[in-house]
């Protein structure tokens, strides 16, 4: 463990949407923020937009041979991790072009294809967790550390349950179940981390219009990110939380799992 004079950051899927919005924002409160992008060229291109003291970084969070690449560009250069931010996910595997309304009904329970279950799981489950383990031992390296995960409220089974919610019909065996599963998953790291020198955070943006959902969403992608960016800056909330905006989880920003 090393004293660190910086805050160095890394945010996935950030070259567009809510984690652009995020790694920005970081960036604009003094971090080293590393935009995890697929793409180089994109992440270029959000690098020269988000200015400040960013850099890109090639990543895939399904390809471990880019994650590997990247831990290692991040070892090399910074030497340790303050916050990662795990925010890249994909909504479903099928045809482009769809409206959500179509993508949700081809992936339900009674229908859905499970190899495209498998593919979005592979991203939004699996590969999120594998990130996370590859950078546990630069985060293990700043006195104190944190992870961030962009959730969905889509994913309480608490909502979910209750006939009330308005949202309750769009909760879909590829990508609202693969949010559960994400909460548990990190969940169950929070609590195998309580410990440690690293808190663990879910955070919901809401029901916001990005790529995910065909820009089909009630909030614009600044509204999405308020909640997100507040738990990413925010240092000294109780490891384990899972919260979202308040018109989705009240006013207390605590979203039911």
């Amino acid at each position: 463990m090393q004293t660190e004079t910086k805050k160095v950051a890394l945010v996935t899927g950030a070259n567009t949407g809510v984690g652009f919005q995020i790694a920005k924002s970081l960036a604009d409160n003094g971090y080293i923020v590393y935009v995890g992008a697929r793409n180089q060229e994109k992440g270029g291109a959000a690098v020269a937009e988000i200015g400040g003291q960013s850099k890109a970084v090639q990543l895939d969070i399904t390809d471990l041979q880019s994650i590997d690449a990247a831990v290692t560009q991040i070892q090399s250069e910074a030497g340790y991790l303050t916050l990662l931010v795990n925010n890249a996910a994909i909504s479903n595997a099928g045809n482009p072009g769809r409206t959500m309304e179509e993508v949700l009904g081809a992936q339900r329970a009674s229908i859905a294809p499970i190899d495209e279950m498998k593919t979005v799981w592979e991203t939004n489950v699996f590969g999120t967790l594998a990130v996370t383990q590859a950078f546990l031992p630069l985060l293990r390296k700043a006195e104190t550390a944190r992870i961030v995960t962009v959730s969905s409220a889509l994913g309480s089974l608490t909502l979910n349950a209750s006939p009330a919610n308005p949202y309750r019909s769009a909760f879909d065996a590829v990508y609202g179940a693969s949010k559960t599963a994400l909460n548990g998953i990190f969940l169950s790291l929070a609590i195998d981390l309580e410990s440690t020198n690293i808190k663990v955070h879910l955070v919901s943006p809401g029901f916001t219009a990005t790529a995910l959902n065909n820009f089909q969403g009630t909030d614009t992608v600044e509204e999405g990110s308020i909640e997100p960016i507040r738990v990413a800056l925010a240092e000294d909330m109780a490891t384990g939380s899972f919260t979202g905006p308040a018109n989705y989880a009240g006013s207390d920003n605590i979203v039911p799992w």
